[in-house]
């Protein structure tokens, strides 16, 4: 009976499977949608890896976004109601080159300031180590120096 159960289970998984499958390869025979496909995928960020666009990952929730503009571009949707849906759905970070408005300005300036404040920080490092060098590379004043001589001669073996 388990058996049966299983097989069952297994026939229905795999229809849908071939149905999707046969929806794709109806898409991938008419160039231009598979074109308009390929160009919305390139403008969409994979929330996986997020250094990628969804048309160069091959991440599970990419292969689903890819799958999703498809049926869109089936059912006759335009690229902006595409990236719309895309944009409500998942917000401005989806779109693999943002909108600049206030929202979206830490993805802009973000890799900018990080930038300003390493330099800006390294700088003042740079400094401060300049200026402790300078005052170690003072002369010893007369007392200093006596000091130093009475310690070397503690230290000479008799």
């Amino acid at each position: 009976m388990m058996l049966r159960v299983l097989f069952l289970s297994l026939c229905l998984l795999s229809s849908g499977a071939f149905a999707s499958s046969a929806r794709e390869a109806a898409l991938a025979a008419d160039p231009v949608a598979e074109k308009r496909l390929q160009g919305l995928s390139k403008e969409l960020r994979c929330l996986v890896c997020q250094n990628e666009t969804i048309a160069d990952s091959n991440a599970e929730l990419a292969v689903d976004l890819r799958r999703e503009i498809r049926g869109m571009i089936a059912d006759g949707r335009s690229d902006s109601e595409i990236l719309d849906f895309m944009v409500t759905r998942y917000g401005d970070f989806v779109l693999y080159r943002p909108p600049v408005k206030g929202v979206t300005l830490l993805l802009w300036g973000g890799p900018v300031a990080l930038l300003l404040l390493g330099l800006f920080l390294l700088v003042s490092y740079l400094r401060r180590r300049a200026r402790r060098l300078a005052e170690a590379d003072q002369p010893l004043s007369a007392d200093d120096a006596k000091r130093a001589e009475a310690l070397l001669k503690e230290l000479e073996p008799k």
